[in-house]
């Protein structure tokens, strides 16, 4: 995919107003000036910057957005969202995306991976349990040695605890998951 949105690419009328209804947001009101992309910390990883994901959103382009890259390297940092001067949170339209992205199984198998590892630490501890997304990461995509020259390195500034944090307030990220899954089975009902 080239660095640019591709106009000849078939337009799905529907998919804005999908975007916009399920983000809350108005995608509409984007003028492309380019705040969200100049902010972005993972821009250079990016084969569609923000401020194009948008204007991929605005045109209907789903198959061009869904099937991003970027979508799956935000770090949904919200950079994006403070300076937007529209107030468009560009970083829930994202979100979305990668929702409508993994619905449609328009995934890229090693990002999803681990994006779905870091969730599943979260659900279960209230926060990341950074030897757990890796564990399961290197599980679920058979990359077991990919790292392993970082573990001198990173073990002895216990970066990497072998036993998960203990967090205050981890029920109401239970409630916020458990939020999320009833959402989903209604939705899956329609």
């Amino acid at each position: 995919m080239n660095d640019a949105i591709d106009l000849t690419r078939k337009r799905d009328r529907d998919f804005t107003a999908a975007v916009e209804a399920q983000s809350g947001q108005n995608v509409s009101t984007c003028y492309q000036c380019g705040n969200c992309s100049a902010g972005c910390p993972a821009g250079f990883v990016y084969d569609l910057q923000a401020n194009q994901i948008m204007r991929g959103v605005q045109l209907g382009l789903k198959d061009q957005v869904l099937n991003s890259r970027s979508i799956w390297m935000c770090l949904s940092c919200s950079t994006c969202s403070l300076r937007c001067p529209n107030n468009i949170d560009v970083a829930k339209v994202m979100d979305v995306l990668r929702h409508m992205a993994w619905k449609e199984g328009k995934t890229n198998y090693a990002m999803a991976s681990f994006w779905q590892s870091f969730l599943t630490t979260v659900r279960h501890f209230g926060r990341t349990y950074e030897l757990g997304v890796m564990a399961m990461f290197m599980a679920r995509t058979g990359r077991v040695f990919t790292d392993v020259d970082l573990a001198p390195r990173i073990l002895p500034k216990q970066k990497l605890p072998f036993k998960p944090h203990t967090i205050v307030g981890k029920d109401a990220v239970a409630r916020i998951f458990k939020r999320f899954d009833e959402q989903r089975s209604a939705e899956g009902d329609k």
